[in-house]
Order: C-alpha cells, then structure tokens, then sequence
C-alpha cells in the first residue's frame, strides 16, 4: 500500500465536489412543470394535499432527492477508484458492470461500487451477480486468482459473502480501508466533501426557491379551478389520461 497524501484527496474532492453540485443546481435550472405532473397524483390526493405550494414543493423534493442520490453516488464512486488508485494501483474497470479492479495480497479484485446499502430491486441485483461472475471467469480462464467484491460507501453491515453468489460485501469503514489501507480514511474525507458546502447550498436554495415559486403560478394557472382549488380530475387527466383501446379492442368502445 501507499501512503496517500490528504491533500491530493481534499484537491480531487474539492473540483469533483464543485462538478457536483453544478450538476444538482443544473437540475433545478432545467426542471419544468411537466417533469412534476409525472408524479402519482392518487398519492398527493390521498395525503389530503390542498395547496397547489405544497404539492409542488412535495413533488419538487422527491425529484430532485432522487437525482442527487444519483449524483452523489457518482462522486463516491469517483473517490473510491481515485483513493484506490493512489494507494494501490487501483484502475477504473472497462469490464461491464465493474467498477474498479486491484490486486492487493497476490488476489485480482473485481469491485462494484454503491454508494449505500438500500440499492437495486432484485433484478438489478441479479445483474450485478452476474456481471461480477463473467469478470471472475474471465480472470480465472487466465489462471488468475480472482475475486469479486460489492463495495459500499457507507452503512455498518458487516463484511460478509453473499450465500447465493459469493461475491464479498464489504461496506462503510471496511471498505475504505480495504481499498486505501486507512482505517480513518473514511472519517477524513467527510471535512473535504463538505468544501464550500454553504456557498453551494445558498445558490442552490436559492434557485430552488425561485422555481418553486414559478412552479406554483403555473399550476395554478393550469390546475386549480376558480376558487383556487386543485382540480384533482384535471391533473390525473394530465398525468394518466391515455384512452385509446377503441383503436385496439372495438368491443370496449
């Protein structure tokens, strides 16, 4: 292992920080009513939404949340095979699914990176299994001793082979040291990922603010009746109305 200087981390983490948050203020720059409208209206209906700010604040934050889990989970990974790399000769995988591969103790490491525990419905977990187990097969065609990996970022799970696909999970603190050989590694990167955090945030609450403003007009305008109510039928037909089995079944029409 090689040691890794702190100021090489805090300088990737501060440019690929800053990429960050342009790609989250970016979503909110480009977001538009449509986009909202998409949401599942029965849902907002059944919480007994009645103000057209609240249903677009609402929608608005379940929007945007999952993009940036999206977005952050990028950066993590971008971390991980950058600290590996530097520690350990660690390269970003071409192999499909793989994220990182590394030889550490005489073993071939095939890595996928998530960046928390709470990911993948089983389909996509299935793929993951699979792409790692093609990697393996490919390695240990060449004779090479492999082996596969599920890296997390955080979360205390404790290392263990999956039963079913025996790939190891390995994740949080564990996993940081696995890749970097620092067991403190994961607590000292959490001080540069907050680099400028606040000026970030200001710019971004701010432009949040703005459309949520503008949001709401719109809805309202397309939305809410005369009393200024949402009009629950109008907005489900803009969500989900889509007859046409006339054209395909004639006997329902």
């Amino acid at each position: 292992m090689n040691q890794i200087d702190p100021a090489d981390i805090a300088a990737y983490v501060n440019e690929n920080i800053d990429m960050f948050h342009a790609r989250r203020l970016r979503c909110v720059q480009e977001l538009k009513l449509s986009h909202l409208i998409n949401k599942n209206p029965y849902l907002f209906r059944a919480k007994n939404i009645t103000r057209a700010s609240e249903l677009v604040e609402q929608t608005l934050t379940a929007f945007l949340s999952s993009s940036e889990e999206k977005d952050f989970g990028d950066f993590l990974e971008g971390l991980a095979i950058f600290v590996a790399a530097q520690a350990i000769d660690g390269r970003k995988s071409s192999s499909p699914g793989i994220d990182l591969e590394l030889v550490r103790d005489g073993v071939h490491y095939v890595i996928s990176i998530k960046s928390g525990t709470n990911w993948g419905n089983s389909s996509q977990q299935e793929k993951l299994a699979e792409h790692l187990s093609k990697a393996l097969i490919r390695l240990r065609q060449g004779r090479v001793n492999a082996d596969a990996v599920l890296g997390i970022c955080y979360g205390k799970v404790k290392t263990a082979r999956n039963p079913k696909h025996g790939y190891l999970k390995i994740v949080g603190q564990n996993f940081w040291t696995f890749i970097s050989g620092d067991r403190d590694l994961y607590r000292n990167i959490i001080e540069p990922v907050g680099y400028r955090a606040k000026d970030h945030n200001d710019a971004y609450i701010r432009a949040r603010d703005g459309l949520v403003n503008l949001l709401t007009q719109q809805f309202v305008d397309r939305f809410c009746d005369e009393t200024g109510a949402i009009d629950w039928p109008r907005l489900v037909e803009a969500n989900s109305g889509n007859y046409d089995l006339d054209k395909t079944m004639p006997g329902l029409s």
